[in-house]
């Protein structure tokens, strides 16, 4: 049997016979029936590892989208636990309630005080229904903004980590002012006088992602998404078949290759092969990595300068030298 942990994406299914092939004959050869098949394990293992590094080095962007949403992923609260100490947890907007698909707070980053942010999905039922699926509504990004605020109060650097597929599109948030607290929340982002780095770390949905993205220095990891639109809501919209996903997946130029090449973000980050999934542990380190290279960049520069960067960054995409 496949290992119960690991979850197969559909265009891995080949990958996934090889690898219950392997599981059935170290059964095998762990039983008494006296059968060597070590070399045909080994042959096994090496056909499979080939095959995986070469399906992942030729993902388009409709996989890539299957490989951003897989629910193995590591998650925000992968990412705070590994990378920030004595975090404590801020929670509610001062005006409704608190947003759970949205989590915030203060803490140290390497030893550097910051305030982080980030979209939180949950990772089974129960926790998924808490969190909202990631989906915040109003008073998760007025959570957002009052937490940017203390930011630039005390003169914290900003981390987020998105991982959404856009806003709550419910009438209750649309009716406690969702666009408002969305574009208030991406104002703020481009207000601060501290550095603010986010890293996409899977879906990068909508204005739902660009509330907490719009930063100083943008970072994908390397199978994650960024997109004003599912690629299923924009064939729904332009074709009026949702089926045609996989060839809107490559207009909206959603992969971070194509946003890299674009000007939108400004590093990617590296995943193991086969994807965060198969090595947490290795994607949370690299991330962290590129974090603390991307932070030493802002160290030394004062507020005006910080917003000059921030301004001159986004004024520049989408421009062309004529």
């Amino acid at each position: 049997m496949s290992d119960p942990q690991r979850t197969y994406l559909d265009f891995e299914r080949p990958i996934a016979e090889l690898d219950n092939k392997i599981e059935e004959l170290e059964s095998l050869s762990n039983g008494e029936t006296g059968v060597d098949v070590a070399a045909e394990i080994t042959a096994l293992r090496t056909k499979s590892a080939k095959m995986l590094a070469d399906t992942y080095a030729a993902l388009g962007p409709w996989r890539k989208t299957l490989v951003a949403r897989h629910p193995n992923r590591p998650h925000f609260r992968d990412f705070r636990k590994a990378m920030i100490t004595d975090f404590a947890e801020l929670r509610g907007d001062r005006c409704f309630g608190d947003d759970r698909a949205i989590i915030g707070g203060v803490g140290f980053f390497r030893g550097r005080p910051v305030i982080v942010l980030g979209h939180e999905k949950g990772h089974d039922t129960k926790s998924r229904l808490i969190h909202n699926f990631g989906m915040a509504r109003p008073e998760g990004y007025r959570k957002a903004i009052r937490i940017m605020e203390m930011a630039d109060r005390f003169s914290l650097p900003v981390l987020s980590f998105v991982d959404t597929a856009g806003a709550y599109p419910g009438v209750g948030a649309e009716e406690r002012g969702q666009a408002e607290a969305i574009a208030r929340s991406t104002e703020r982002c481009l207000t601060l006088g501290v550095p603010m780095i986010t890293l996409i770390t899977g879906e990068g949905g909508s204005g739902g992602a660009v509330a907490l993205a719009a930063s100083s220095h943008v970072m994908m990891l390397e199978h994650s998404i960024y997109s004003v639109i599912s690629p299923e809501g924009c064939a729904s919209i332009l074709w009026g078949d949702s089926t045609k996903n996989k060839d809107a997946a490559v207009a909206m130029k959603i992969t971070a290759t194509d946003l890299k090449a674009l000007g939108i973000i400004d590093e990617i980050v590296p995943e193991p092969v086969g994807g965060a999934h198969r090595d947490p542990v290795q994607t949370i380190q690299k991330s962290g990595d590129a974090i603390e290279r991307a932070l030493d960049k802002f160290s030394d520069l004062g507020s005006k300068e910080i917003l000059a960067r921030r301004k001159a960054r986004f004024y520049a995409i989408g421009r062309s030298e004529v």
